[in-house]
């Protein structure tokens, strides 16, 4: 498939596949990934995201055909936890990630951003009264209250978030299992995003890194999925708690629409209802020039005080 229009839309793939001490390649117009004990066909066009961990190698064919599929291909470290290096979206709009940098750029429309993003977590709607520093406070305790009750309910001894990312075997199994588990969420809201042609890097909440806005939107998730599924997990068994644990974020991730849900959920929280971040315009896939304007003179999108 090499126009992006025949592509599935984001939000009807499958979620994500992490692979590990093997070789992915090209083999008569199929992926396929080989190990020692044996090898496995992948669906190309299907796929929102493939970690590729520890010991796996592709070949240019596989990577180029991953590309024009519009599949997010992250270098991860053991267990797919660290990420190293990712490719490119499959948008060639940048309209989205103009609007996303001057929300950033003006005080007042991030605030508006940061209020619209906490607002999402809670039940209730937000007082306009409550500061920035009293929101943060209330979803400092709704997590730490999110945890004690998941906690309870699974019946699983809790002693808080602990982990050391320079040394994977020192955490408890509950840790790894939530930073497993977490690794898969980060890694779907990733693709969601520069699926659409957003920046990973451009975060409100959470700033000063390159997967700022992941966190931001990933954030939007955790309590209802990935803690719940690593607290489950490590329930069943302490042994292989990454492996499951990425297995259970897969099928409950199915089951909660979640790849149908983030970027309407990205849209809401930028103000750009209008655009629910796979667009159709006819500029798709093109450079847009100033040929491209419409009748009243306008670009696609500009931010307001753009002048013409």
């Amino acid at each position: 498939m090499g126009d992006l229009h025949e592509l599935p839309k984001f939000a009807d793939r499958w979620s994500h596949i992490y692979l590990e001490h093997g070789h992915l390649e090209m083999s008569d117009d199929a992926l396929v990934f080989h190990r020692v004990d044996g090898s496995i066909q992948l669906p190309i066009d299907q796929l929102g995201v493939v970690l590729l961990g520890p010991g796996t190698t592709i070949t240019h064919a596989a990577i180029e055909c991953l590309a024009r599929n519009n599949t997010l291909i992250c270098w991860a470290g053991e267990q797919g936890v660290r990420l190293y290096a990712h490719s490119t979206g499959g948008t060639h709009l940048s309209s989205r990630l103009l609007r996303q940098a001057v929300l950033y750029a003006n005080m007042e429309t991030r605030v508006q951003v940061i209020r619209r993003m906490y607002g999402k977590r809670f039940p209730e709607p937000l007082s306009e009264d409550l500061t920035l520093d009293q929101i943060r406070g209330m979803e400092g305790y709704r997590v730490r209250s999110a945890y004690a009750r998941i906690a309870e309910e699974i019946g699983v001894a809790w002693t808080g978030r602990n982990y050391d990312q320079t040394s994977w075997t020192r955490a408890d199994p509950l840790n790894r299992a939530l930073s497993a588990a977490n690794a898969c969420l980060y890694g779907i809201c990733h693709a969601s995003i520069l699926s659409a042609g957003y920046s990973a890097a451009i975060g409100f909440i959470h700033t000063g890194k390159m997967l700022s806005f992941v966190y931001d939107i990933a954030d939007l998730y955790k309590t209802d999925l990935s803690i719940p599924i690593a607290f489950r997990s490590v329930k069943e068994s302490t042994e292989d708690v990454e492996r499951r644990a990425r297995i259970a974020c897969r099928d409950a991730f199915f089951e909660a629409k979640l790849m149908r849900r983030i970027l309407p959920d990205i849209a809401e929280v930028l103000d750009a209802r209008d655009d629910l971040g796979e667009g159709t315009d006819e500029t798709e896939g093109r450079v847009i020039t100033l040929d491209d304007r419409a009748k009243d003179g306008s670009l696609p999108w500009r931010p307001e005080h753009e002048s013409a």
